[in-house]
């Protein structure tokens, strides 16, 4: 209870200083800050902010950063939202209880608030246009697809038993008794087909923040409903009768996009009295119009031609095709990419019965499962590699790849790329087979064996696809795609046994004895004693590839000042994050950017991914260890994305400080120059015990 009113007392004192609870717009934590952003700046006075008994220092930059250090941040600001009754992270309600702010405030003048502001604005929308129009795109298609996954999934599966109940029937192997079940079977299953584009509509609407039942309105008239034989619309394109279902997926998509804006500009512009009245009317007037003669004919047109054109490339290419399907379609499942294939496969599905990509795209998740296989093979004496291994094998053959890309493949770098190949020769096979198809999207692996269109033949190629799949994979990566350093004997909880060196780099290919030799000079993670019997000395290692820089030369005043602790920072070239110290993991934030470990000689450090890249909730960061797991010094713990980070417009420094200064004797130093991964950087002595 007591210290339920320490952290209590300080964010009270927090608000003190800012103004109020009512000059706080947004409250947020990361690792070590409390970030608030604030409505009148006028009202904070930072110096009475740095005087309060725990704030370790204060940032002022688009949001007002108070310092607190780790632990200690995330219940300040847990109590400083409950004060005011709102989560972290949501609008804070103006005119809130009031706080008396102190005096003493150190003002900015005009020209420079105004500079800051431009600065700001500019930065905003740079890091804006970098992110917009294709990334939101895929953003939007995938947030409105996704809620309707579980429904292909079981609307697939019955028309999949429907049609092999069909095919018995029609060989004579059931009587017509069955007729009845497999009508029934084909009715639920067209309860989600026969009105896909309503339901995709009022998704899309929801989606693009316009109203759901207009979008739903709008993807219906897709439909033509109401125009029955020999009444018929005409293509203003073509002269002729305008077809119902013209545009379909792709269609709706656009039309509710459009109708969005439209329907926000009569928000604007119509009387509040008249809005609920005149808004729909004429929203629903003008895109009806719209939707029917100009969406229809030019959608439908795009989207035959796209059906056309993948199916031509489909037979044409063969095995080749299938092959660059195969390989490439991971690479894009990393980059988001896949997102905007979920419409053309439902064009092709609508259009052909069936989407002969999703088989061949399905054979990337089995090159995944033979590199998987491969990798258990050659590293078994790798315990913790293998215990992720078995956990995550029976769900990637299921077609849930996530746990073997996360957990093994990428984080050890070639095995990504020869499960790739193993992609590449499913693909292959199943384009020279040809004909393959899927009733509906959703699962892959052998979970998608029941959508396959076409009956037994077709699902034994299909099934000889995977198989070669998971060849292909097995055999790159046994030859090719094994690094030295994942053969390493270690325990469950990644500590290394009969005196193996660890691996430093995913991409190692140096043999076992070069390993072990160039353990003394480059994986110094081992603590070592000056004195043995009171002082130790910890090696740090430098836990990403980079320039590396003096601690007073990075961006961001909590740690060049030395607020946290002492260290070092690296600006980082490649993408791998491996651990500064022998010990074990202690935390690893929500947002992933960074995380904190305890060394096995005690010290307390801090590994910051970037300066403000807590904004980026995570996006660019993965981790392949857990909170309390024993690590080694220069042992991967994860991957951070530095061209996401730099696209959103942040800095990508990775900044490595002990956070317990009281328990150091004394700080080695280093000089600014380039450092591999893994690379001792400096010692630091503890104090004698």
């Amino acid at each position: 209870m007591a210290g339920e009113d320490k952290y209590r007392s300080i964010g009270e004192s927090i608000y003190d200083n800012v103004g109020g609870t009512q000059n706080v717009e947004k409250l947020i934590n990361c690792m070590t800050r409390v970030r608030m952003t604030i409505r009148d700046e006028s009202k904070v006075d930072v110096a009475g902010l740095k005087k309060i008994p725990g704030v370790l220092g204060v940032v002022q930059e688009d949001t007002l950063q108070v310092v607190l250090g780790p632990g200690v941040v995330s219940k300040v600001a847990q109590s400083m939202v409950d004060e005011v009754g709102v989560d972290l992270g949501a609008p804070f309600p103006e005119g809130t209880k009031t706080h008396t702010a102190k005096s003493g405030h150190d003002y900015k003048s005009a020209k420079e608030e105004v500079e800051a502001k431009a600065e700001q604005v500019h930065s905003a929308h740079k890091a804006a246009l970098k992110q917009t129009w294709w990334r939101a795109a895929l953003k939007h298609i995938s947030s409105i697809f996704i809620p309707l996954i579980p429904a292909f999934v079981g609307a697939g599966l019955i028309s999949g038993i429907a049609g092999v109940l069909g095919n018995l029937q029609t060989v004579g192997a059931i009587g017509a008794e069955w007729g009845t079940f497999i009508l029934t079977m084909k009715v639920i299953n067209q309860g989600l087909f026969a009105f896909l584009n309503v339901y995709i509509g009022i998704n899309a609407a929801k989606e693009f923040g316009a109203t759901q039942g207009l979008g739903g309105i709008i993807a219906g008239l897709i439909y033509l409903p109401g125009v029955v034989a020999p009444l018929a619309l005409p293509n203003v394109f073509t002269g002729k009768d305008l077809v119902a279902g013209s545009g379909g997926v792709l269609g709706v998509l656009f039309a509710v996009w459009i109708m969005s804006y439209v329907e926000r500009w009569f928000h604007k512009h119509i009387p509040d009295s008249l809005d609920i009245i005149i808004v729909p009317f004429l929203t629903l007037l003008v895109m009806g119009l719209f939707t029917i003669f100009l969406v229809m004919p030019a959608a439908g047109w795009v989207s035959n031609s796209l059906v056309g054109a993948i199916n031509w490339v489909l037979n044409v290419g063969g095995a080749f095709s299938g092959f660059v399907l195969g390989l490439v379609f991971l690479p894009m499942v990393m980059l988001g990419l896949h997102q905007i294939l979920t419409p053309i496969h439902l064009e092709m599905i609508k259009d052909l019965g069936m989407t002969p990509l999703l088989p061949i795209l399905a054979m990337a998740g089995a090159g995944q499962v033979g590199a998987a296989i491969a990798l258990w093979i050659r590293c078994r004496k790798n315990k913790q590699l293998t215990r992720m291994i078995k956990g995550a094998l029976p769900v990637g053959i299921l077609g849930v790849g996530e746990p073997l890309i996360y957990g093994v493949s990428l984080p050890l770098g070639r095995p990504f790329i020869t499960a790739c190949i193993g992609g590449g020769v499913g693909g292959a096979v199943v384009g020279a087979i040809g004909g393959i198809g899927a009733t509906s999207i959703g699962p892959s692996g052998i979970a998608l064996i029941p959508l396959i269109a076409g009956g037994f033949g077709k699902a034994l190629g299909y099934v000889i696809g995977l198989l070669a799949a998971y060849l292909g994979g097995f055999v790159a990566t046994y030859f090719f795609g094994t690094p030295k350093s994942a053969m390493v004997a270690t325990a469950e909880d990644g500590t290394i046994l009969e005196g193996a060196a660890a691996g430093t780099n995913a991409q190692d290919t140096s043999t076992p004895e070069e390993l072990e030799s160039e353990q003394e000079h480059t994986m110094a993670g081992l603590n070592t004693q000056t004195d043995t019997h009171t002082t130790v000395v910890t090696d740090m290692v430098a836990p990403v590839e980079g320039n590396l820089i003096q601690l007073g030369e990075v961006d961001d005043e909590t740690f060049s000042q030395k607020l946290l602790g002492d260290g070092f920072a690296i600006n980082p070239e490649m993408q791998t994050v491996v651990a500064p110290v022998d010990g074990k993991i202690f935390t690893i934030s929500d947002t992933k950017h960074a995380f904190t470990m305890i060394s096995d000689s005690g010290l307390e450090v801090l590994v910051h991914l970037g300066i403000d890249t807590v904004e980026l909730d995570g996006g660019p960061f993965s981790f392949s260890v857990k909170v309390g797991q024993h690590v080694l010094a220069g042992q991967q713990l994860g991957l951070m994305d530095l061209e996401k980070i730099r696209e959103a417009g942040k800095k990508d420094t990775v900044i490595t400080v002990v956070t317990n200064m009281d328990a150091v004797s004394s700080f080695g130093s280093y000089t600014n120059q380039h450092i591999e991964v893994g690379t001792k950087v400096l010692s630091v002595t503890g104090k004698e015990h």
